[in-house]
C-alpha cells in the first residue's frame, strides 16, 4: 500500500478517520429518512458557517459546480461584472462569460480588488457581481463585505465563492449582502472531494433565470429539499454525503469561533516562518485585503526552483502546492485549513526549512522557532 502523504495544500487536505469510516457502509436508499436526515445535519450545521437564514442546498459536483449553478441560474443573459484578482477569480468570469454579457475587472493576481471600476460598472448598469472571498491561488482574502454593499446600493446580485473560507475562517453571508454564497466539500471542512453547497437568498429566487440547466437548476433542489424526509432531485453521492455529514459534526464540535482562532492561528504561524527565512509572502495587503488564513502564498527566493523544493518536501512524507497558471514557479503555498493543527504544522515548516537549506539557501532565521513562539 502506497504511504500516505501529509497534504498541507489549500485542499484537499487531510480528513480525520470519523470522516473517512463514514464513508464504508452499505448503501441505502437515498430517497428514505435515513438519507433525509443526514441532508438536514448538514444543513443545520453549515448555516452558521455560512452566516445565513437562507436555504442551502447540496450538490453531487465540486465547488466549481457550485459556481456554474449560481451563475446559471441568476446570471443567465444579464450584465455580470466579475472580480478577478486570482485563478478562481478568473474562472468564475470564464464562467459568467459562457452566461452573461462578461465585464471582468482584473487586478494582477494577489493585488487588490478593483472596486473603483466595479462601482463605476455598477452605475452603468452591471446586474451581478460575482468574487472569490478568499482566492487561494494567490493567498489573499478579498473584501466580501464592501463589494456586497456596492452590489446592494445599486440593487445588484452579489455571488460570492467562499469554497476555501466557509467552516474556517469568519463568513456572514446575510450581513455582507451575498446573494448566493459556495462552499466546497474538501476544503475547510475536511471532507472528500465532490460536493458542493449554495446558499440562496429570496432576492436571488425573485430574480430566478427563467431557462435554468438540468441539473444544476436550484429550483429543482428547492422543491425537493421541501420534502419529508429532504432529497435531492437527483441520485446523489451517497457515501460522500455520509462523510460530508461526519465532517460537518466534527466542525460543529469544535465550534465555529474555536475553528476560526485555530485557523488564524495557524496561518499566523505560517506567516511568522516565512517572515523569519527572509521571505515576502505574494499578497499586497491594504485595509480591505488581507494574507488569506486557510492558505498562505510565499514566494520563491533567487535560485530555488519550484520542483526542487517541493519534490524535496515531499520525500519526508508532505505535500505542499506550487503556484497556478501565471504564478508557476514563482511562489509555493502552504495550506492551513480542515483537520490540520500545530503538529501538522510545525512538522511541514521544519521539511520546508530543511530543504531550503539543502538547496543552498540560508534562512535569515529559524522559521520553526518563530512558528512556534506564535502557537505555544
Amino acid at each position: 500500500m502506497q504511504n500516505e502523504l501529509l497534504l498541507m495544500m489549500p485542499g484537499p487536505v487531510p480528513m480525520p478517520e470519523r470522516v473517512k469510516n463514514a464513508m464504508s457502509r452499505q448503501a441505502i436508499n437515498h430517497r428514505g429518512e435515513e438519507f433525509g436526515g443526514v441532508y438536514a445535519d448538514c444543513v443545520r450545521v453549515l448555516k452558521p458557517f455560512f452566516g445565513t437564514k437562507n436555504e442551502i442546498f447540496i450538490l453531487s459536483g465540486s465547488g466549481t459546480a457550485g459556481m456554474e449553478a449560481a451563475i446559471a441560474n441568476i446570471g443567465v443573459g444579464k450584465k455580470i461584472v466579475s472580480l478577478v484578482n486570482g485563478k478562481f477569480g478568473e474562472r468564475l468570469a470564464e464562467i459568467s462569460g459562457r452566461y452573461g454579457e462578461l465585464t471582468a475587472i482584473e487586478s494582477e493576481w494577489g493585488h487588490p480588488l478593483g472596486l473603483d471600476a466595479l462601482a463605476e460598472a455598477l452605475e452603468n448598469g452591471a446586474e451581478v457581481v460575482t468574487m472569490v472571498h478568499n482566492e487561494t491561488s494567490a493567498g489573499i482574502l478579498n473584501p466580501a463585505a464592501e463589494v456586497g454593499k456596492l452590489a446592494r446600493k445599486h440593487d445588484a446580485l452579489f455571488i460570492m465563492d467562499g469554497i476555501t473560507s466557509i467552516g474556517g475562517d469568519h463568513v456572514a453571508a446575510d450581513e455582507w449582502g451575498a446573494d448566493i454564497a459556495i462552499v466546497g466539500s474538501q476544503k475547510c471542512l475536511a471532507a472528500p472531494a465532490g460536493l458542493s453547497a449554495v446558499s440562496v437568498s429570496e432576492r436571488a429566487w425573485e430574480r430566478l433565470s427563467e431557462k435554468r440547466p438540468y441539473y444544476l437548476d436550484l429550483k429543482a433542489y428547492r422543491k425537493a429539499a421541501s420534502k419529508k424526509p429532504m432529497e435531492t432531485p437527483y441520485t446523489p453521492a451517497v457515501p460522500l454525503f455520509f462523510a460530508f455529514r461526519e465532517a460537518c459534526l466534527i466542525a460543529e464540535e469544535e465550534g465555529l469561533e474555536n475553528r476560526i482562532a485555530r485557523h488564524r492561528r495557524l496561518a499566523d504561524a505560517v506567516r511568522a516562518a516565512a517572515a523569519a527565512w527572509g521571505l515576502e509572502l505574494l499578497p499586497v495587503s491594504d485595509a480591505l485585503h488581507s494574507p488569506s488564513n486557510t492558505a498562505t502564498a510565499i514566494l520563491y527566493p533567487d535560485g530555488i526552483s519550484d520542483s526542487d523544493l517541493r519534490s524535496g518536501v515531499k520525500k519526508t512524507g508532505i505535500q505542499i502546492a506550487g503556484g497556478q497558471d501565471r504564478l508557476k514557479g514563482k511562489i509555493f503555498r502552504i495550506g492551513t485549513m480542515g483537520a490540520v493543527g500545530t503538529y501538522e504544522v510545525l512538522a511541514t515548516l521544519a521539511a520546508v526549512q530543511g530543504t531550503l537549506q539543502k538547496l543552498g539557501y540560508t534562512p535569515a532565521a529559524d522559521g520553526v522557532s518563530a512558528a512556534l513562539e506564535v502557537l505555544v
